[in-house]
């Protein structure tokens, strides 16, 4: 099997980071972990904002999840878990917010994916957001075969 190269994007402002989270919404299906890395300030939540206001086709509010650690929306018969876990003290922890079985079912974006641990579904999609000059830079690897090709490509 062969593994690709990760794939980097400019992401010059915060628009272009929300239209990355609009394209992968329209990529992403059940079963797909998509993993949120970076700083605090990133933009890891912008992208997963955007990704669920469009997945569930308006405006609605969509609250972090940093202090309930998970956020669940019925997207037409599609579940998407929105997670933070930034604030779990161990990787074991995860298990019991559910998210082995949402892995396998759901749609999950998954912030500060570090606190997995060992438990990292290994077919996951990983865009690291980093600051470049006045953006960002979105750095793609992993998941489903041709999905991040897909969102480059978008």
């Amino acid at each position: 099997m062969t593994v690709a190269a990760p794939l980097a994007l400019h992401l010059p402002d915060a628009d272009a980071t929300e239209a990355l989270g609009h394209r992968l919404s329209a990529l992403a299906r059940p079963g797909d972990v998509i993993l949120l890395e970076g700083p605090i300030g990133a933009g890891k939540s912008s992208l997963a904002r955007a990704f669920i206001r469009d997945r569930l086709g308006n405006a609605e509010e969509v609250p972090s999840p940093t202090f309930t650690l998970v956020q669940v929306y019925d997207a037409e018969g599609v579940e998407i878990w929105h997670a933070d876990l930034y604030r779990l003290t161990h990787p074991d922890e995860v298990w019991e917010l559910g998210l082995d079985d949402a892995f396998q079912s759901a749609i999950c974006l998954v912030e500060w994916p570090d606190r997995l641990g060992a438990h990292l579904p290994p077919e996951a999609l990983r865009i690291r957001l980093e600051a470049a000059g006045e953006g960002r830079r979105a750095v793609i690897s992993g998941g489903r075969a041709g999905l991040g090709r897909a969102l480059a490509d978008g």
